[in-house]
């Protein structure tokens, strides 16, 4: 059952919505109207694991000398 984001054209919310089969007519569930418009959801990136198990790099561990200070600005 996929959950879909919709913007209700009375109330003007975003909401999210379980839409349960192609035939069901989703409801906005604050107002309760069906005047909803599909809005196109950006998915969420997996996460990336670093060496240290964590989903992102901290600051010096790219493994270059001095860490990793993005484009130079930590003045190494």
């Amino acid at each position: 059952m996929p959950l879909y984001e919709y913007e209700c054209k009375t109330c003007e919310k975003t909401v999210e919505v379980l839409v349960r089969n192609e035939t069901e007519e989703p409801e906005c569930p604050g107002c309760g109207d069906h005047d909803l418009e599909k809005l196109i959801s950006v998915p969420a990136s997996p996460a990336v694991k670093s060496a240290g198990g964590s989903s992102l790099p901290m600051a010096g561990d790219c493994g270059a000398p001095g860490g990793c200070c993005g484009g130079g600005a930590c003045g190494i």
